[in-house]
């Protein structure tokens, strides 16, 4: 007998596994949503003290909330004082241009993505196949064999972050220290590059046009980027390949390259025709828009700048329209795009334990936002700066919501980091709510055998954890407390979640829900064993004849409620007691404030 307990508690073991997410389905929004309209009235309220400051007399901003289905909220403001000299957009609205800068890195990940879906590269492949020029004679160490495509839009290429931006040689013409003045020797300049993205008043910028200060050779075959090859290969590593990730725009240089290459289209055309005019992204462009179709600060900024050869890494502008109907598309696509990987998911850490990489997303993992449950939330983003302009992008896939917001003007940073930390927090609050509302009407209840002879009973409820499972009764055993005896430390309290697979039985029709339960422990303040954190999600331990034992199916009834559960282990078909519907309705209570 103890033999057979310590084989379940091995195979079963996973109870430790605290604050688990998702929880639910994806909720659905509706635009007349009570709670979700205080929401939105609620961080309205917040910007508009936020923006009042003088400090953000001359900035501009629009921030767009959208699911996969449709745009929910917007929020545009114009500044206060513009440049009377050179009038842009007159009054910011969804259409409003802006330089997104290094979101252009998600357009170039997208780019490679399409083409290993198509066949025609593999992101495992290093990337010498699709850049020769790398496999020559080179004065730099950079063992570009060992480099794959997918190391390079995952930030683990362990190549320099650029190769002329960034050099304090080329400072920008407003910082007030040359580099003389930070201790360093004067230097020649011989052998340096001759474009520089950052220093337009210095050194002509990156252009397309083959003259003296070029970053691409107009006679060499599909704009490949002469002067880009050759700085690389005099290159140095940081890292060894995917030993540890660390930011890097020339990765996405390259990756524009790799795209020409093997499309035979200069990475704008293709950018354009793959993405931009299939998605009706008809604002965004890499070319200078009229100044009239865009936000220009008053104050230094690069609306004019051509960013040539490092388009693929910061080239684009776009609107908060645009960039919603992106987010649209990846919210209902990013575990579709091609079988090689999810594109949510992250691949290596970045510092702490809250921030990984993606491909090229930023990851923020948190469980400050939903503190009663201790569930996690999981932002995924992506960042862009340019002198004038800071940007992001963000999905949070738990919750089908895509967020965008872009800024322009003085002290934009700072403003971002407001804007970001006020929208995000109070609409994943409600987006929480919202989905446990949901949960409550569709699945909450209490299901019986229909056959009077068989003692068989299921009873669900929906709280801050999600849908628990409150009693489960098999053939008149109490299953949940035989297998908590083995599953649980006796010391700790625990509960049975329902954890929803997004699979159906019958997937053609898409019926019959599949989920899973697992046994959980409670956390029990702060004060844990280290090791309490240590979890390895394990939900298809022990089976049953061959037939998963936690699982269960939800088939539909007349309305919207779910009306028979299927145990499939425990070969079982339970129908919902009528006495046990759920009210529906939201509780009157107060957005949670920050």
């Amino acid at each position: 007998m103890l033999l057979v307990v310590g084989f379940l508690w091995i195979t079963l073991a996973h109870a430790s596994c605290y604050g688990r997410s998702p929880a639910h389905p994806l909720p659905e929004y509706r635009r007349d949503d009570a709670l979700l309209k205080r929401t939105f009235q609620s961080i309205d309220a917040t910007i508009d003290t936020a923006v009042a400051a003088s400090a953000f007399d001359r900035t501009s901003f629009s921030i767009e909330v959208t699911s996969s289905k449709e745009s929910l909220w917007s929020r545009h403001h114009t500044a206060r004082e513009r440049n009377a000299s050179r009038p842009d957009i007159p009054i910011v609205n969804g259409d409003a241009l802006y330089r997104i800068a290094s979101i252009t890195k998600v357009f170039t990940t997208l780019g490679i993505l399409y083409q290993h879906a198509a066949g025609n590269l593999s992101l495992d492949d290093p990337v010498t196949k699709y850049v020769e020029e790398l496999e020559a004679k080179q004065k730099g160490t950079i063992p570009w064999k060992n480099i794959t495509l997918r190391s390079l839009a995952s930030q683990l290429s362990g190549i320099p972050r650029d190769f002329a931006q960034g050099d304090l040689i080329n400072q920008l013409s407003e910082f007030p220290y040359t580099p003389v003045d930070l201790g360093f020797p004067p230097v020649s300049r011989e052998g340096l590059p001759e474009c520089d993205e950052y220093a337009p008043n210095y050194i002509p910028p990156c252009d397309e046009h083959g003259m003296k200060a070029n970053c691409k050779d107009i006679s060499t075959a599909n704009n490949i980027s002469v002067d880009l090859l050759r700085a690389l290969k005099s290159k140095a590593p940081i890292f060894a390949p995917n030993q540890k990730s660390t930011y890097s725009n020339l990765a996405f240089e390259i990756l524009g390259v790799v795209i020409e290459n093997v499309t035979g289209q200069s990475y704008e055309s293709y950018i354009n025709d793959a993405i931009f005019r299939p998605l009706g992204m008809t604002k965004s462009t890499f070319s200078k828009p009229p100044d009239s179709a865009g936000v220009i600060p008053l104050g230094p900024q690069y609306w004019d700048v051509d960013e040539g050869c490092q388009n693929p890494t910061g080239g684009i502008y776009s609107s908060s329209v645009d960039l919603s109907k992106f987010l649209r598309y990846v919210l209902a696509n990013y575990n579709g795009i091609t079988h090689a990987l999810n594109w949510a998911n992250p691949v290596s850490p970045s510092v702490g334990i809250y921030s990984l990489y993606g491909m090229p997303w930023e990851i923020m993992h948190t469980d400050k936002i939903l503190p009663d449950s201790g569930r996690m939330v999981r932002f995924i983003t992506k960042g862009g700066g340019l002198p004038g302009y800071t940007s992001i992008i963000v999905f949070v896939p738990e919750y089908d919501l895509g967020i965008t917001i872009l800024v322009a003007g003085d002290n934009e940073p700072d403003l971002m980091g407001k804007l970001r930390e006020i929208v995000t927090i109070r609409l994943v609050r409600a987006a929480d709510e919202i989905a446990l509302q949901q949960l409550r009407e569709r699945y909450s209840g209490t299901f019986v055998s229909p056959e009077s002879n068989v003692n068989s009973t299921l009873s669900l409820q929906v709280d801050h954890r999600g849908l628990i499972i409150t009693a489960f009764v098999s053939n008149s055993t109490d299953v949940c407390s035989v297998f908590s005896e083995f599953l649980i430390r006796p010391d700790r309290p625990w509960y049975v979640q329902m954890i929803p697979t997004m699979l159906y039985r019958d997937e053609k029709e898409q019926k019959g829900e599949r989920w899973r339960f697992i046994f959980a422990e409670e956390r029990i303040g702060k004060n844990q064993d280290v090791w309490d954190d240590f979890c390895l999600e394990n939900v298809d331990g022990v089976r049953y004849a061959d037939l998963a034992i936690f699982e269960a199916v939800f088939w539909d009834g007349p309305g919207k409620s779910v009306d028979t559960i299927e145990l499939t282990g425990f070969r079982a078909k339970l129908v919902r007691d009528k006495q046990s519907g759920f009210q529906a309705g939201y509780e009157e209570q107060d957005v949670m404030e920050l």
